[in-house]
């Protein structure tokens, strides 16, 4: 895994709970990727196997969402601070990454773009909900958004490689 050094910080215990809450501010692009997983399940050349991926993956972003609110509140944040921030412009990059392919590549190439980064960003999940119970004494709950994306990332290299030799 690369270092990433919000992720170094945060593993030592370095980075001030400001940090931590506007990192789950900046994740309030949820809704985004969940449109763009969607509208690729639902193209006329999407494949019955590839449809099937992007729904789990809209699925995972609703549950994401809902774990999101556990997250923000371990950190202190009220829900108006939650609802009312503006995410900065260099946290769209991600949601105009996913939107892009949604729009106009091959839905099954879409399958091997989206997860070259899955493992990387799960071990940075898992790396963060460690550091978070550990520096914070961050409940289950609270680390949940951060598990639910570290649980998969052992299998995410090959998994979407069969889906794509399935889906071609």
């Amino acid at each position: 895994m690369a270092i990433n050094p919000l992720v170094a910080r945060i593993e030592t215990g370095a980075a001030p709970r400001e940090t931590l809450a506007t990192l789950a501010l900046e994740h309030r692009v949820i809704p985004a990727d969940r449109r763009a997983f969607l509208h690729l399940a639902q193209r006329p050349e999407t494949t019955p196997q590839a449809a099937d991926f992007f729904e789990f993956l809209a699925a995972g972003e609703t549950m994401a969402g809902e774990r999101l609110i556990a997250f923000a509140d371990a950190c202190g944040m009220s829900e108006t601070r939650l609802t009312s921030y503006e995410p900065s412009p260099g946290c769209q990059s991600y949601p105009a990454y996913v939107a892009w392919p949604a729009l106009n590549a091959d839905p099954t190439d879409v399958v091997l773009a989206l997860t070259s980064n899955f493992a990387e960003w799960g071990g940075y999940c898992a790396t963060i909900a460690a550091a978070w119970r550990e520096h914070h004494a961050f409940t289950e709950e609270a680390c949940g958004f951060f598990d639910l994306f570290a649980e998969p990332r052992r299998n995410w290299g090959e998994r979407p490689r069969r889906r794509y030799r399935r889906a071609a």
